[in-house]
């Protein structure tokens, strides 16, 4: 509950960074971080996971039903909105909204969520406050895919910049800045009544520099940074430990994995070894993730085991345990596959030197990091492990096209809760099933597994169901090391003292999930503008 002092305050500007140009204003083809910013704080959505909680919440639709085989969706919405040109909401625009957004003609990457099989997506309006939507197949998690779908009107003249969120655009300058002001048809409302949001408006500067973005905060010309880097997350704690959060592990991790496409460039016995189990195993027994967590992260990171962080409260497996770390350890499970240790060199069984090459993106200095300690790891054990750093296009094209690597090491960021946003990883024909992508049938039996779980848990109404397909997932990735796991980065954020309402968490976006009750005090007027 807000004090009557900060109710008074509220009525200000909320000042952040974008870091890079909004590619669309168009929520529906929404692909980048920029845009996914300005779809949040504008577009209203039927339904919307909390943040904090994880759990789905009523927005636009009171209440909502998926049938039983996971297939139709009824919406019961509210009456009496309106969009911020003063359009009426109903639910005509959920209709339309639907249509456009499943029309393939969009390519819409939210829509992509949606198609579960060939054939139409028929929407039926029953009343004005009751829609239903019915998909050619089951849609696992269904409902909470409309988290990111904001609704648009099918009558305003304004299109997609009528909105019913709590912002709503209203200028842009390229290069420069995008301010949001409040939407005066906003139907929220606080305890009090009052009408949200609290804030007039919210200025997002676009700056890529995050060098630039600190100073910035510092000097106090704005209020908070959304993610932080370690680096500078100790920069700001060293001297104003107030204002940074770190709300523990994110959903994102750091993986290594090695070359197992049959076609790469490689030599035989190299093949052999990456498509060893027991090689992989080896590999991940013998690095220190608790020192890249320590050391590269200034203890910012977490110990990853597998695909899902354990921030993810209900998807996680926490059955799971991980295999023993040591040089020893390592070193019985590559005797097992015929690998010796002579004069501190590893040799297979054949007699040749155990030596790759890791291949991370230049100017990231975390994966840099991270290298040389598993370079310095990985010696231990007899291993001549070279780095190579690449510029981002060389190293897509050498994991995707080419396949000219041995090893490689990056990263994934996770932008949803649900495993069906890992199908395009999971599944053995897919384009991100970086070990070994787009087989035309599974090569491994394990791969196979997965595909038929992966295929099963998505086809499922059951949540229970669903959930002991994908554990089964996780047990089968940490059985087999396709990726080595390595960390899960922390989720942190800088906010400013003046900044008030905020609850920093591990879910995008971490610090202002809940933009529409935040307030600005009265100091910060005094900020640089």
């Amino acid at each position: 509950m807000l004090s009557s002092s900060a109710l008074a305050e509220s009525g200000s500007e909320l000042r952040f960074c974008l870091h890079s140009e909004p590619k669309t204003f168009n929520p529906l083809l929404v692909a980048d971080d920029a845009a996914e910013t300005i779809r949040y704080l504008t577009g209203g959505v039927l339904v919307r996971v909390n943040r904090q909680t994880q759990e789905l919440e009523p927005e636009l639709a009171l209440s909502w039903k998926v049938s039983k085989d996971g297939r139709e969706v009824t919406f019961k919405l509210r009456k009496g909105l309106s969009f911020s040109d003063g359009t009426p909401f109903s639910a005509d625009d959920v209709a339309y909204t639907m249509r456009l957004l499943m029309d393939p003609e969009l390519h819409s990457p939210t829509g992509d969520a949606f198609r579960s099989g060939s054939g139409a997506v028929r929407s039926e309006v029953f009343a004005p406050d009751r829609v239903s939507i019915t998909f050619p197949a089951t849609v696992a998690g269904l409902d909470r895919l409309f988290d990111q779908v904001a609704i648009l009107s099918a009558h305003s003249p304004k299109k997609e910049m009528a909105v019913l969120g709590p912002f709503m655009i209203a200028d842009y300058k390229p290069g420069s800045t995008v301010l949001l002001k409040r939407n005066p048809n906003y139907w929220k409302t606080d305890s009090h009544g009052r009408r949200l949001p609290y804030l007039d408006s919210i200025r997002l500067d676009i700056q890529p520099n995050r060098d630039i973005e600190l100073v910035r905060f510092k000097r106090g010309e704005l209020d908070l940074i959304n993610s932080l880097d370690s680096e500078y997350f100790d920069r700001v704690d060293a001297t104003s430990p107030g204002l940074v959060h770190d709300a523990g592990p994110s959903l994102d991790s750091e993986q290594m994995w090695f070359n197992q496409v049959a076609a790469a460039p490689l030599p035989p016995y190299e093949r052999e070894w990456f498509r060893s189990t027991n090689f992989r195993r080896a590999i991940s027994q013998a690095i220190n993730r608790e020192d890249l967590s320590r050391i590269v992260f200034n203890g910012h990171a977490r110990p990853a085991l597998g695909p899902v962080s354990p921030a993810n409260k209900f998807w996680y497996n926490s059955r799971m345990k991980a295999d023993a770390f040591g040089r020893d350890a390592s070193l019985a499970r590559l005797a097992v596959e015929g690998f010796r240790l002579q004069d501190g060199i590893l040799r297979d069984e054949s007699g040749h030197r155990v030596e790759f090459s890791i291949i991370t993106n230049s100017g990231n200095k975390y994966r840099e990091r991270m290298a040389i300690l598993i370079q310095h790891d990985l010696e231990e054990i007899g291993i001549k492990v070279n780095i190579v750093t690449l510029d981002f296009p060389s190293l897509i094209e050498r994991i995707t096209h080419s396949f000219n690597y041995e090893a490689a090491l990056l990263g994934f960021t996770n932008v949803d809760l649900d495993p069906n946003t890992q199908m395009n990883v999971w599944l053995s024909s897919a384009e991100n099933h970086q070990w070994n992508p787009r087989e035309k049938s599974p090569e491994t039996s394990w791969e196979a597994e997965i595909d038929k779980l992966m295929r099963a848990q998505a086809s499922s109404r059951d949540p229970g169901k669903r959930k002991e397909s994908f554990d089964r997932v996780q047990e089968i990735v940490v059985e087999q090391m396709p990726f080595i796991y390595l960390v899960n980065r922390d989720s942190l954020s800088a906010i400013s003292a003046s900044l008030q309402g905020t609850v920093p968490v591990i879910l995008r976006p971490q610090t202002y999930w809940n933009a529409d009750r935040l307030t600005v005090s009265a100091e910060a007027g005094t900020r640089g503008r």
